[in-house]
Formats: structure tokens, C-alpha cells, sequence
């Protein structure tokens, strides 16, 4: 990200915080280059499980050029999607973790390696999110792409090929 760009993206971010100030410095000091923001705000968050969730970002990713800001554990085992706030409230999908009003999720400063998250896709600062509906169907596609594959594999069909495996 360049300097503007960051700029913009920690002034989004701040601005849910209850001290923006005090969410920037804990950002420069704290040496894992996290901080705690409140979700529900300005975004709510939908956490897949990183079976899911890679999956489902590479379809988003195919079918829209700038989803909103995406984060990934480094252990691969989660992603968080920003969606418009209220999302969670609403949210029926089962196996998909929401983080609405009253939650809070550790954001890393946008930019920055840190040690526990990090950024796929950095906010922008614009306040673009990811449409829920896009992303429920981009989920859809994801599993049943993966269930074809996990299908095609046990019967011994190559799901990318459409035959049987030599």
C-alpha cells in the first residue's frame, strides 16, 4: 500500500475505535502490530473456516475486482470477510462465524507484516465492503466446486478433466 492509501485505510479504521489516537499509538507500539476494533459500526465481519474461505475468495476475487477488505490467519485456518454492518444479525448461513455489535476483532495496521493476522485485501479507506449477498453466492460456488472435487476424487474421476483418471 502507498503512504496515501494507508493513510486513508487507518483513518477508516480508527474511526470506530472509542480513542482513535489511542488505537494508532497501540498500532505503532505494540510489536505485533495489532489492535482491537469494535465491529458493527462501520462492518461487521463473517469469519469462514480457511477450507472455505480460500475457496470462496478465489471465486469473489474472479468475480468482482475489488471485494472489500479480507483478512487471514497465518495458520490458514481463518478468514474474515468485511460486510456492511448489520450483516450478522441477518445471517442464517450454519459453519460461518459472525462479529457484529457488541464484538471485536484484532486487526492488524494496514501495511504492515504482523505476527497473528494479516491482510489479503487492505482496506482501502473508501469504506468499500464486500455485498453479503455476493459473497453468500461466491460460498455456494466455492463448496460445491469442493464437494465435486472431493466426489470426483472418491470415485476416481478427475473433476478437471471430466474423465476417469489414467
Amino acid at each position: 500500500m502507498t503512504g496515501p492509501e494507508t493513510k486513508a485505510a487507518i483513518e477508516w479504521l480508527t474511526s470506530v475505535a472509542p480513542d482513535p489516537g489511542a488505537c494508532r499509538w497501540e498500532w505503532e507500539r505494540n510489536p505485533h502490530g495489532i489492535a482491537l476494533l469494535p465491529a458493527g459500526r462501520r462492518w461487521d465481519v463473517l469469519i469462514l473456516p480457511g477450507e472455505l474461505g480460500y475457496p470462496t475468495f478465489d471465486v469473489l476475487t474472479r468475480l468482482i475486482d475489488r471485494p472489500g477488505p479480507v483478512l487471514a490467519d497465518f495458520g490458514e485456518s481463518r478468514m474474515g470477510f468485511f460486510v456492511p454492518p448489520g450483516t450478522v444479525s441477518r445471517w442464517i448461513g450454519t459453519g460461518v462465524r459472525g462479529c457484529g455489535r457488541g464484538t471485536w476483532i484484532v486487526v492488524p495496521y494496514p501495511g504492515r507484516a504482523t505476527g497473528g493476522v494479516r491482510w489479503l485485501i487492505p482496506p482501502d479507506g473508501s469504506g468499500t465492503l464486500t455485498d453479503a449477498v455476493l459473497l453468500e453466492l461466491a460460498m455456494h460456488e466455492a463448496a460445491g466446486a469442493t464437494a465435486r472435487e472431493a466426489r470426483g476424487a472418491h470415485e476416481g474421476w478427475d473433476p478437471r478433466e471430466g474423465r476417469p483418471e489414467s
